[in-house]
């Protein structure tokens, strides 16, 4: 029989959290050894035998719980937003005195919606214009998601890169908000609506055309696949990884 790896879930009483530790306890690869609420001691992870931690938390919280992982020699599987260049700068420096420990920063485990973001990077150096609509439940408490944050960046690398200039836009005059904000030359636009989880769409404009790449998330179990492979593969991957789709064989 193949050994179980054992993992620990953080954010256990979340919404994410719960639907990841149904989703361990589903796995014949995997036990789960420690499911841990907001009050709950981290010190509990190093009694449970835990090799491999998934942080669905809260962004106050994140950066700490994953310091504590790494420490103690735990790999990290991250959903939790809030990593920006000074957390990630950060935890980077951790890792080079743990040269056998794995983190991954996801911004979104949907491997539908990490597969969309990939193509619509991929495909914007070839269009004059690209913007981003992020739509999820009114409940989320950051704007844009980090799926978008994440999208922005990829796009604007690959345009750079292909020396495409700046979308057009001969606005002058605008109510505040009115455009979106802009990350790294890209605007995102957030829309909080009931009955919404998690939903995209980049938009691709040419003379004369529009390609649009759009992902649904209708149940939050969409992204357990996407977590399973975080863990099943933190372990083989030393270092910091930034976005599910460095784990997978895109071949762009």
């Amino acid at each position: 029989m193949t050994e179980q790896l054992a993992v620990a879930v953080l954010g256990a009483n979340g919404r994410m959290g719960a639907e990841a530790v149904k989703a361990v306890d589903a796995s014949a690869d995997l036990l789960l050894v420690a499911a841990l609420g907001r009050n709950d001691s981290l010190d509990t992870l190093v009694g449970s035998g835990a090799q491999i931690v998934v942080d669905l938390t809260v962004p106050e919280s994140t950066e700490a719980n994953v310091r504590f992982a790494v420490e103690h020699g735990m790999h990290a599987v991250v959903g939790t937003t809030g990593w920006d260049a000074d957390r990630v700068e950060r935890l980077e420096a951790l890792l080079e005195t743990k040269p056998g420990v794995g983190v991954l920063v996801a911004p979104n485990f949907a491997l539908g919606s990490v597969l969309a973001s990939a193509f619509a990077a991929r495909a914007s150096k070839y269009f004059e214009s690209v913007e981003i609509v992020e739509l999820h439940h009114p409940d989320k408490v950051d704007a844009p998601s980090g799926t978008a944050v994440r999208t922005a960046q990829l796009i604007a690398a690959e345009r750079a890169a292909a020396g495409v200039a700046p979308s057009p836009d001969a606005t002058t005059s605008e109510r505040p908000g009115a455009r979106g904000c802009e990350i790294d030359g890209v605007r995102v636009h957030s829309v909080r609506l009931r009955g919404l989880v998690a939903h995209q769409e980049v938009l691709l404009g040419g003379p004369g055309e529009q390609l649009t790449f759009r992902h649904d998330s209708f149940d939050r179990a969409s992204f357990m696949p996407g977590v399973l492979l975080g863990v099943r593969n933190v372990a083989a991957n030393p270092g910091l990884t930034v976005g599910l789709d460095g784990y997978l064989d895109l071949g762009l």
